[in-house]
Order: C-alpha cells, then sequence, then structure tokens
C-alpha cells in the first residue's frame, strides 16, 4: 500500500476529529446549543452519505463487479453496521433539568439527589464516548478505502462524516459540561473520543499492507456504502425529525443529495486523472 494513499486517509481522518471538536466547542460556549440548527445540520448530513451511498459507491460497485455480487457486498456492510450499532448507546442531545435550580428537600436530601443526578448523567456521557469511538472506528475503515479508491471517493466521504461528527462532540460534550461544570474536560472528552477514526485508518492499513485486488476494493467500497445508507437511515434521520421537524429535515435531505452530486461531478472534471481515478 502506498504511504501517499495513507497518509491522504490519516489527514482526511483527522478532520473528523476537529468536526467533533467543533461540537465540543458549540456547547462549552453555549451550554444550551440550538437543537433546530443540530437537526437541519444531521438532514443536510444524511443527504450527502445517501448520496455517496447510492450514487457513487452502490452504483460503482454494481458497475464493476455485478448486479448479484455489488448488492451482496452492499448489504453485508448493512448487516454488519446493524450488528455493530446495537452495542453503541443512543446518543442524548439534551440533559435532564438542572436539579440544583430545584430546592432542597427537608433534611439536606436535596444535595444528596443532586450529587446522585449528576453522578448518573457523567456516568452517560462517559458511555456516550466510549459508544462514539466504537462507532467512528469503521468510519475511518471507510475513509481509507475511499482513499484507495480515490482522493474525490475519500474526500466526499471524509465531508459527510465529518458533518455528522458535529452532534457527536456535542452528545459527549454536553452531559459531561452538565455533570462536571469543567469546559475544558467536556471539551477534551469529546475530542479524544473522535480520534477513533485516526486509529481505523491506522487498523486497516495495516490489514491490506499489500494492493487490492480491484474487485475486492469495489466489493469493500460497496460494504461502506451500505455501512453510510444504514447510518444516514437509523441515526441521522430520526434525529433531524426530532429536531427540526419532518418538512424542514426532508427539504435538508435533498439540499445534502445536490450538494454532494454537484461535489461528485466538480471534483471529477477538476481533479488530474492519476488522483481522481
Amino acid at each position: 500500500m502506498e504511504l501517499q494513499v495513507f497518509y491522504r486517509a490519516l489527514v482526511l481522518s483527522l478532520v473528523g476529529v476537529l468536526s467533533t471538536a467543533l461540537g465540543a466547542l458549540f456547547v462549552v460556549l453555549n451550554p444550551a446549543p440550538n437543537l433546530k440548527v443540530l437537526g437541519l445540520l444531521q438532514g443536510f448530513a444524511a443527504g450527502l452519505m445517501l448520496s455517496i451511498s447510492f450514487l457513487d459507491l452502490a452504483h460503482n460497485a454494481l458497475n464493476s463487479i455485478g448486479f448479484l455480487k455489488g448488492n451482496l457486498w452492499f448489504f453485508a456492510g448493512v448487516l454488519f453496521f446493524g450488528f455493530i450499532i446495537k452495542f453503541i448507546p443512543e446518543p442524548k442531545f439534551s440533559p435532564p433539568a438542572d436539579p440544583s435550580e430545584k430546592k432542597a428537600d427537608d433534611g439536606g436530601t436535596g444535595k444528596d439527589t443532586m450529587r446522585k443526578h449528576r453522578r448518573q448523567v457523567l456516568f452517560s456521557g462517559i458511555i456516550t464516548a466510549v459508544g462514539i469511538c466504537f462507532h467512528n472506528f469503521p468510519e475511518g475503515m471507510a475513509v481509507f478505502l475511499g482513499s484507495v479508491k480515490g482522493l474525490h471517493v475519500g474526500l466526499n466521504l471524509a465531508v459527510a462524516i465529518a458533518l455528522h461528527n458535529i452532534p457527536e462532540g456535542v452528545a459527549v460534550a454536553l452531559p459531561i459540561y452538565f455533570a462536571t461544570k469543567s469546559k475544558q474536560r467536556a471539551f477534551w472528552t469529546a475530542t479524544l473520543s473522535g480520534l477513533a477514526e485516526p486509529l481505523g485508518v491506522i487498523a486497516v492499513a495495516l490489514l491490506f499492507r499489500s494492493s487490492l485486488n480491484p474487485d475486492i476494493l469495489e466489493g469493500l467500497l460497496g460494504s461502506v456504502g451500505g455501512v453510510m445508507a444504514f447510518l444516514a437511515l437509523h441515526e441521522m434521520l430520526p434525529l433531524a425529525f426530532d429536531y427540526c421537524g419532518q418538512k424542514q429535515a426532508v427539504k435538508a435531505v435533498f439540499v445534502g443529495m445536490a450538494c454532494m452530486s454537484a461535489s461528485l461531478y466538480f471534483l471529477e472534471v477538476s481533479l488530474p486523472k492519476e488522483i481522481s481515478l
């Protein structure tokens, strides 16, 4: 495997880490984030991922290795991520109301309740951070495989995943900040959870030291398309519906799809052939 491809994928995965940090920064600068904006962002990112999945990755797999094999690889990705998602806690962007705002009960039990509640919220934040680490790991693998195919594939995947990582940063930082009142701890915990993405790049690079068979590469990218489709439909769209409403979310999805389709075209016509593949 060429070092140039590895470094390209590693740099693209670091964009995902920075976007996770951006979501955490959004929390520490504004502890009551605008969930409607997050919902629109989720819908937009879902549109990006659906466009990549069906109009690029799955389409190329079907054309390269045939209809049957392409579908088998695609749904293998769906089943793989469907299994992984069972072990990932659902992120919560809205923590419960701060019990410190309530009056203490008789006998001083209010303070004990507040401390217990903060411990519960802190634990949920830590569990969410661990879950997002496992969630980001296969995304790093996807960025690497896309970079092997070409810069335009890796770049499009990285952009879509980066937009998705901003709400993930919020999901980790918000409960940590609520429980500890420490902006630094909330920010760095969320940022560190994003480092699983470059670790995924390193892991898959070690697994595939030599050049991949073109058919296997197309099949793996078809599986990545299945992962992206599952992620968009199972996680991102429901959150978008909850936070900004169904109509606004659907509009954001189609805007995202249009933007990604335009980027696929312009990247294909503008990049040199030796790197656009």
